[in-house]
């Protein structure tokens, strides 16, 4: 196993070294960029800004006060297309590569098992994009931190957190690699499997964030209340955008029906009308971790079941 190893890192050496590059780059951004967030907040500039979607201005009519994050949302992007990333340049070549020049006959005829050197190739990749993965989405989450939820900074469920952080993010990687590598073992050239990696794990990545976006895997919550008193603040919640009204029989009617404030008119116009309460849909920023923990169930299943199918495939394609 030691030689199939050795080989390994041979031929992967170049991939984890750009790796490494790439968590050097990102840390030392987010040291420098972090510091300036926690410099302006320290500054006083933001004490008088509440927490939650309510944007906050300089004075009554001054502009509005925002943190810079826009390097902090391109670092939540690379996190989100990482799968993508493996797929197509680690995931494709790691066992394409040999087939399309036969060299894995050589290796085989060395006295390695097809086990090992599907194993020794894959273990180690596996390792380093875990390594890759874990520590990006935990620059990223320290870097969140100061700026998280805020209206001058980033919420929970736009797109560079809820899909560019936690557990998902390695997760997402895993599955990367494992339908890359499947894929460059069922192509006869490394290029088509590079173009079917990027199809595949780009349509996944676009297909969950649709399933976040239209609530299909975390069903939002409804929240009621009376008609002649102020709703619950949005706050942090992330609204669907689907507000409407109840009548005694528990029928729901979309909220122009009665398109008045918290008031005097709008008890009116719910009197007339027969409803007796209002609502609005939402996920709460606890949710965020329901997000988080079923697209890691989907995203690591599917990394499973990928790996499982390439070792059936190695018994009888190799």
């Amino acid at each position: 196993m030691k030689g199939s190893l050795w080989l390994a890192w041979r031929q992967q050496r170049l991939l984890v070294g750009v790796g490494a590059a790439v968590l050097v780059a990102a840390a030392a951004i987010a040291a420098y960029y972090r510091s300036g967030m926690l410099d302006a907040l320290h500054s006083g500039l933001f004490d008088h800004c509440d927490p939650g979607p309510l944007s906050c201005t300089q004075g009554d009519t001054g502009p509005l006060l925002l943190l810079d994050v826009e390097p902090l949302q391109y670092l939540g992007t690379l996190n989100l297309v990482l799968p993508v990333l493996i797929g197509v340049f680690w995931g494709a070549p790691l066992l394409g590569r040999d087939r399309e020049l036969g060299t894995h006959r050589m290796v085989l005829a060395q006295g390695v098992s097809r086990g090992q050197w599907f194993a020794s190739r894959f273990a180690l990749a596996a390792a380093a994009t875990t390594a890759v993965s874990g520590v990006l989405a935990g620059v990223f989450a320290w870097w969140w931190r100061p700026a998280a939820d805020r209206s001058y900074g980033l919420f929970w469920y736009e797109n560079a957190a809820l899909s560019g952080s936690g557990p998902r993010v390695v997760a997402a990687a895993l599955f990367g690699l494992a339908a890359g590598t499947l894929l460059g073992l069922l192509a006869r050239r490394v290029l088509s499997a590079m173009g079917l990696a990027l199809l595949v794990t780009g349509a996944t990545t676009l297909l969950l964030e649709w399933a976040h976006r239209t609530r299909l895997l975390v069903p939002p919550h409804r929240y009621v209340s009376a008609g002649g008193v102020p709703k619950e603040p949005m706050g942090d919640k992330w609204s669907t955008g689907h507000y409407g009204l109840i009548t005694a029989s528990g029928r729901r009617d979309d909220v122009l029906s009665c398109p008045y404030p918290s008031g005097a008119e709008l008890e009116a116009c719910m009197a007339r009308h027969g409803y007796v309460a209002r609502f609005y849909e939402a996920n709460p920023v606890g949710d965020y971790w329901a997000f988080q923990w079923t697209d890691t169930a989907v995203l690591g299943g599917l990394a499973v079941l990928l790996t499982v199918a390439t070792v059936l495939v190695l018994r009888r394609r190799v």
